[in-house]
């Protein structure tokens, strides 16, 4: 969607070019995604458009602690039935909204779970924890909010019992550590199922998590199989490749200078880089109540507006942070559309290099040519807009015209992909070292704002982001401080309270914290980054004498 403000801020400081002039070849536009009309036809309706009246009175009641409790309750009858009901009752005497849900509604029972050994090892209790975590929806309830997939899978834990898109990479790193590939085999069919059924990845497979994806990890999943089972993998999802790149990139095509229309931004220079969106501008089915109350605070701004941020800085999966914060403090300033994210960009420069490699091993010429200079013209405007000079990778705003200047563990995502040269991987480890370096690993930004992906919060991809992206560039002493770092922390947390959990602390005697809802166990990333830099950096042995 062009955003009318900046443009007029573009054209008066006449840096519009011809729309001719920064077209892109016929040849080189990536082939269509799926219409939103077509992805509508085969998804599930979301419990707030088939029930707005209900949902909006539960959540707004707060009937359930967790606002994510009640879209994932099982209807009993047609949603459109219970919403009638509900209109008919809602005012008569003795009416208790909560017998009503209950009588409707009834929430999936938890899988039986047996108890985990009390004095197993660090590693050990993770290789048991990949069965207890493991899900099958390849029949669901009917009026349910979860998508169907065709194998079983691996979801996070705690009130994560879906699958989602990018914490599955990090867990299908360490399937493959504890010796349980064919999981990881499974979840890279069931990525493969969605693109092909809806066009994209979805945040998680919940019906209300289809108007938005999370950073596009497909690539790298691809990459990992493909080290396991040969290169004639990146062939066999070639098409999905290219399906998930035309997701991102929809649009580019008609995009004047200053505008942007979707996951992209056309700059000054005619160069196209992406940013996080998502289809809708309404609260979130799953945190309705708190978006509705920080769109009220943002009383300068139209409250679709507010709602559009939130949406994409869940899609970016910081949600949230200071990064995308105009004032890096208040939740009401968020303006993430106006980001263009040095992670996402480098996220997607690797994708259109797997597809290029693919396209030369099908002997497709034309498509591997255009996928490489596709991924040099991203690798130019990122070395133009995404490098601070003052030594580190960072995010744009493309409506300020700004390189932030603000260090966030998301400057190793270009180190991960390789488009960094090596002087800049060096200054970049330098920041990092004195500015986000910590004894229990590496901070997430270095802002307090109570959000949970700012300080003093420690996250596992983004640890795992860092080593892998230093050490391909050989700093690997950081890389080790970092994994040892971490790897420390896990272990004190999991000697304490016999578990893992979803985020950690770099504070002492803390746990991670901040966000929408409670620190949540399982958990599938922190297991499998843990399990993987274990093999990594295996604990020294000890001393004879000791």
């Amino acid at each position: 969607m062009l955003d009318r403000t900046a443009m007029t801020r573009w054209l008066a400081a006449g840096l519009a070019a011809s729309l001719c002039a920064c077209a892109m070849p016929a040849r080189e536009r990536p082939a269509p995604p799926a219409s939103a009309a077509a992805v509508a036809s085969q998804a599930p309706a979301t419990p707030d458009t088939t029930m707005p009246a209900l949902f909006q009175a539960v959540q707004r009641s707060q009937l359930f602690d967790d606002q994510k409790t009640f879209p994932d309750l099982q209807p009993q009858q047609a949603p459109s039935q219970i919403e009638a009901d509900y209109l008919a009752r809602r005012d008569t005497p003795g009416f208790a909204l909560k017998t009503f849900v209950d009588s409707h509604f009834r929430a999936t029972p938890p899988p039986t779970t047996p108890a985990l050994a009390a004095d197993a090892s660090l590693a050990a209790h993770i290789d048991a924890l990949w069965p207890l975590l493991s899900r099958d929806s390849r029949q669901v309830p009917t009026y349910s909010s979860q998508l169907p997939l065709p194998r079983p899978y691996v979801v996070p834990g705690g009130r994560f019992g879906e699958m989602y898109y990018w914490d599955s990479y990090f867990t299908m790193v360490g399937l493959h550590a504890s010796g349980e590939a064919s999981r990881a085999r499974d979840m890279l069919e069931d990525f493969a199922h969605l693109i092909d059924h809806y066009g994209h990845i979805p945040n998680g497979t919940r019906s209300y998590y289809l108007s938005r994806s999370q950073p596009p990890f497909f690539s790298h999943m691809v990459e990992l199989e493909a080290a396991q089972d040969g290169p004639s993998l990146r062939v066999r999802y070639l098409p999905q490749l290219r399906r998930e790149y035309a997701y991102w990139m929809a649009g580019a095509q008609d995009l004047a200078p200053g505008q942007a229309s979707q996951h992209v931004v056309r700059l000054a220079d005619c160069s196209v880089l992406n940013r996080y969106w998502d289809a809708l501008d309404t609260p979130r089915t799953e945190s309705y109540l708190q978006d509705v109350r920080t769109a009220a605070e943002a009383t300068d701004r139209p409250a679709t507006e507010v709602y559009r941020d939130l949406r994409a800085a869940a899609e970016s999966g910081w949600d949230f942070s200071s990064r995308w914060l105009g004032d890096r403090q208040h939740l009401r300033t968020i303006r993430t559309t106006a980001i263009v994210p040095v992670d996402l960009n480098s996220l997607l420069y690797h994708l259109e290099t797997t597809i290029a490699v693919a396209c030369e091993q099908v002997a497709d010429a034309g498509c591997s040519r255009d996928f490489r200079a596709h991924a040099q013209a991203r690798r130019q405007a990122m070395q133009r807009y995404l490098w601070n000079p003052s030594g580190f990778w960072a995010d744009y705003d493309w409506m300020r015209r700004k390189t932030s200047d603000q260090p966030t563990a998301a400057m190793f995502f270009p180190l991960y992909a390789g488009l960094s040269s090596p002087a800049q991987a060096r200054d970049t480890a330098r920041i990092a070292q004195s500015q986000l370096l910590t004894p229990a690993g590496l901070a997430t930004t270095r802002e307090r704002t109570g959000q949970q992906w700012d300080a003093p919060n420690l996250w596992a991809p983004l640890q795992w982001v860092a080593v892998q992206g230093l050490q391909r560039y050989g700093e690997h002493a950081l890389a080790e401080r970092i994994a040892r770092g971490f790897l420390a922390q896990v272990e004190t947390v999991y000697t304490q309270d016999r578990k893992l959990v979803e985020k950690y602390s770099s504070d002492a005697d803390t746990r991670g914290g901040g966000g929408e809802y409670p620190l949540q166990d399982g958990f599938g990333w922190s297991n499998g980054v843990t399990r993987a830099l274990m093999i990594q950096y295996p604990a020294p042995a000890a001393r004879p004498d000791r």
